[in-house]
């Protein structure tokens, strides 16, 4: 059996003027059966049509915060780092990976991506405008790898259907998150504060979010891994 072909949303650092990559985002594809391709920061609409429809599936990673812009707010001082041109290609690829039904994991980011391009709104800085901490320490310091605080996942969704757990502790590394959520998705999981921390898409084959970073922790954690197996499975012809 052919492994699928998956695409990895870059990563950009804008003063070495660079596009980069966490290995973990590949390896972990690679040890669930699939195979990563890191794709063009590009904003050529032809681009992007052929790519969404060359690979199998695409995985939407952390990084930059979103432009606020995206869900009509003005930037405030407390939001972080953007990058516009992440933007521009995340959104018209999102675009096409709903109209075609292609399989989708976003982390992180691309948690708060799919709700704001599905029309929900983010919090641009969850200690100044959620101020859950410390009950909820929703940004920790390094080993990454390291479990943060609990999240409580909701029954009958596909993550729940993944992973056959009702809670799990997990990593956090965010200052953003979910504020309204998109009516097109379902909350999938749950921090203790309330925080939305996993979102699916009902009606797609396997469009799925975490708010949390698997790529730190699929080697030591089962249930980080079986994400990853399941959405390459998801990918396959």
């Amino acid at each position: 059996m052919e492994r699928p072909i998956i695409g990895v949303l870059p990563l950009y650092d804008g003063d070495k003027e660079s596009y980069w990559m966490l290995p973990g985002y590949m390896k972990a594809i690679e040890d669930a059966g699939g195979i990563p391709f890191m794709l063009p920061l590009t904003s050529d609409v032809e681009h992007i049509t052929q790519i969404a429809h060359m690979f199998d599936g695409f995985l939407f990673t952390g990084g930059h915060d979103v432009n606020p812009e995206l869900y009509g707010e003005t930037v405030e001082e407390v939001c972080g780092e953007l990058c516009n041109p992440r933007d521009v290609l995340e959104k018209a690829l999102f675009q096409q990976v709903v109209k075609l039904d292609k399989p989708a994991l976003g982390i992180c980011r691309g948690l708060q991506l799919f709700n704001v391009l599905l029309g929900g709104t983010l919090y641009q800085d969850l200690p100044a405008q959620l101020r859950s901490e410390p009950k909820v320490r929703h940004k920790q310091a390094p080993p990454y790898a390291e479990p943060a605080h609990p999240v409580y996942i909701e029954q009958g969704n596909l993550l729940h259907r993944i992973l056959k757990t009702e809670t799990l502790k997990v990593n956090s590394c965010h200052h953003q998150g979910i504020k309204k959520l998109s009516e097109q998705l379902l909350p999938a999981a749950k921090a203790e504060d309330g925080l939305i921390e996993a979102v699916a898409m009902p009606d797609k084959r396997f469009i799925l979010a975490v708010q949390w970073h698997p790529e730190f922790s699929y080697q030591s954690d089962r249930y980080n891994f079986r994400l990853f197996e399941e959405f390459v499975k998801s990918c396959v012809k």
